[in-house]
């Protein structure tokens, strides 16, 4: 019997879930299915500049689990590039972190819808 998955912590979740060429039909064949984990690792990792043991703790995950969530997630960028394909994000092994740890990640920088809030406030 299988180990059962452990949950990854995931910050936030991506403000439009659909990605990729204006011309595209959504026809179900064509859609490729990133997960919010995918979608998690490319961000921490390539936007906010982690390396892969910092965006590991960040997730409550091992590096190596990191690493191969990262690289699937790379995989099918490049393939909805390619191959004009639309990315649709949904789905996976995740629970997104909870109000006090998104308050610790505003003072690291972390956390874009938190940052969003307070530079919201800010201007207000």
């Amino acid at each position: 019997m299988p180990r059962p998955r452990k949950w990854r912590k995931v910050c936030c979740l991506p403000d439009s879930n659909l990605f990729g060429p204006l011309n595209a039909k959504l026809v179900e064949e064509d859609i490729i299915h990133m997960t919010v984990e995918e979608y998690e690792t490319i961000r921490l990792i390539d936007l906010e500049g982690m390396m892969q043991e910092e965006c590991a703790n960040q997730m409550n995950v091992a590096r190596t689990t990191v690493q191969r969530i990262y690289n699937e997630g790379k995989r099918k960028l490049a393939l909805s590039l390619v191959e004009g394909k639309i990315i649709k994000i949904e789905g996976g092994d995740y629970k997104l972190c909870d109000e006090e740890e998104r308050e610790e990640q505003i003072k690291c920088g972390r956390c874009r819808r938190r940052r969003q809030f307070v530079k919201d406030q800010e201007e207000m």
